[in-house]
């Protein structure tokens, strides 16, 4: 899954790189977590639109959603049979900016947390589900998940699922609900290439949604636990013997 993910690059960038019309000013995220409001970019009557949406779908036929569970991840292999994300993906597909995501390695009944990043920097694209839900008062939430593959060999060893990773030459096939029906544009559900990202180990400060500052990008130099659980043992003060002789001044 992707429970956690940075976006840092500029506004300028990120706005490069997808081209839609709006001009928003954001600062860096550097631990983005679900029900938190995330920019997505979307086609609306023919043109790219940025938006901010709620992380964890919503489906447009639920009743009540304090009882509903957090869908912040849709598995693309069956998000054309899920009724949560069927609808979606036929014609609410969208895109999340982003320049990497976290994940963690079991390790015993321990959680090693990595990032994970592109080798050559910069905003990438997470393909996306978007939906709006409509209250009995009338009110209106849009909110949205991430579609996930199985891990590529770089990443397999950390986790077995990632985002989808959308190359730019894909964002129209992808976006485009009116011209690119939802079995074409699964096509580019598929792991990430092999050379595109780098993983390393990081602190647990990401482990909590408070920390939100570069730190959290440092790789990891904590010692392994067993050698830090270790103490060291005491070495005994030596009494000198008295020989009688006072100190020289």
């Amino acid at each position: 899954m992707c429970g956690r993910y940075i976006l840092i690059s500029s506004p300028e960038a990120i706005r490069a790189l997808f081209a839609y019309l709006e001009q928003p000013n954001f600062p860096p995220r550097y631990n983005v977590a679900p029900s938190q409001p995330v920019p997505v970019v979307r086609i609306v009557e023919g043109k790219r639109h940025f938006a901010l949406v709620r992380w964890g779908l919503l489906p447009s036929w639920v009743k009540d959603p304090k009882t509903f569970a957090l869908l912040i991840n849709a598995r693309g292999e069956t998000a054309g049979e899920k009724p949560a994300f069927r609808a979606a993906l036929r014609r609410r597909r969208c895109l999340f900016p982003a320049d990497g995501f976290y994940e963690w390695k079991k390790d015993g009944e321990r959680k090693r947390p990595h990032l994970i990043r592109p080798k050559s920097g910069g905003p990438i694209a997470f393909a996306g589900l978007w939906e709006t839900w409509t209250g009995p008062n009338g009110e209106e939430m849009e909110t949205a998940a991430i579609v996930t593959t199985a891990a590529n060999r770089t990443l397999a060893p950390i986790y077995d699922r990632m985002p989808v990773i959308v190359p730019p030459e894909g964002f129209d096939l992808w976006l485009d609900c009116a011209k690119v029906d939802a079995e074409t544009a699964s096509a580019l559900i598929a792991p990430a290439p092999e050379n595109l990202l780098e993983a390393y180990e990081i602190s647990t400060a990401v482990n909590r949604v408070a920390n939100d500052s570069p730190a959290l990008l440092e790789p990891s130099t904590a010692v392994s636990e067993p050698e830090a659980e270790k103490p060291r043992p005491k070495r005994r003060a030596k009494t000198k013997k008295d020989d009688g002789q006072a100190p020289l001044l």
